[in-house]
């Protein structure tokens, strides 16, 4: 069981870090910046399920549920971000 643990935080990791390389690296472009901020987002609610799994408690599973709806309402700002950003131009002759 304990080395099922370290394998899944190890990803939760591999995640936490892409999320960081993605918000250094590129700081000019705000989607991808959110779209990092998502992937930071995605880590934390890993390490949730994880630690609630193996610590056998229902709070991780919660503060999951939480964090899930902020990522939901992130990604809907995000779309606004996309559909004011980028305006629909028709290809009509």
């Amino acid at each position: 069981m304990f080395a099922d643990l370290i394998k899944y935080l190890t990803l939760s990791m591999i995640v936490f870090l892409i999320g960081i390389s993605g918000i250094i690296l590129n700081r000019q472009n705000i989607i991808i910046m959110l779209m990092s901020i998502e992937l930071m987002l995605l880590a934390v609610n890993l390490n949730f399920i994880i630690f609630s799994v193996y610590l056998d408690d229902i709070m991780g599973q919660l503060f999951f549920f939480f964090l899930f709806i902020i990522a939901a309402a992130e990604s809907v700002i995000v779309l606004a971000f996309l559909v004011v950003y980028y305006p629909v131009r028709g290809t009509g002759s």
